[in-house]
């Protein structure tokens, strides 16, 4: 009998030291996933933005992929207007791989003052404009002395899109973007570009 009790305390003993073997392993990939996920800091919209410069056409040139586009395969671009309410209207549109034009119509308004550059978007019917979740987050994050090369995305990080007036943007100063796009903490390599058809 006692050699049964030493027996299973032995067994005891050893299943512990598993369990407690596993547990620390859990532990130390939790931590390292932690560690080299940790955020490079809160994301900032820029300054300021003068919106009657901002108004007008832009054209996508690359995108995070996401599920609301997923049709789209080129030519996609958004025109913004002023409101008589001093909204803006949007008004985006792309193209379908067999050629058919689709277009989405929307609201934008400012959070803050008139240089926020920090906006809402809304493309559900305007009777549901009272319901918060309908609006979601358009930051300017990065914009050019011109206003012919900007970034959007939300704190999140999990949009991002990039516009230029031209549906074709110069390379380097492409590239000088996304560099400081990835010192913002964007995973660049998550960006597909946008076909545009002559």
């Amino acid at each position: 009998m006692q050699l049964f009790a030493c027996r299973t305390k032995n067994i005891l003993i050893e299943y512990e030291m598993k369990i407690s073997k596993f547990f620390a392993a859990c532990v130390f990939l939790l931590g390292s996933a932690t560690a080299s996920a940790q955020p490079v800091g809160e994301l900032k919209s820029i300054p300021s933005l003068d919106v009657d410069r901002y108004l007008g056409r832009w054209h996508e040139i690359a995108k995070f992929p996401n599920g609301f586009q997923k049709k789209c395969s080129s030519n996609t671009s958004a025109q913004y207007s002023l409101m008589s309410d001093g909204s803006i209207k949007v008004l985006n549109q792309c193209q379908h791989q067999n050629g058919q034009m689709e277009q989405a119509t929307g609201q934008a308004r400012q959070l803050g003052n008139a240089s926020s550059a920090k906006l809402k978007v809304r493309f559900a019917p305007a009777w549901l404009s009272f319901l918060p979740f309908v609006w979601g987050d358009y930051w300017v994050i990065d914009l050019d002395d011109q206003y012919e090369l900007a970034a959007v995305s939300e704190p999140k990080r999990e949009y991002l899109w990039i516009l230029s007036r031209s549906p074709v943007v110069d390379e380097s100063r492409y590239t000088a973007l996304l560099t400081r796009l990835t010192a913002k903490g964007f995973d660049i390599s998550k960006l597909e570009k946008t076909a545009h058809n002559k």
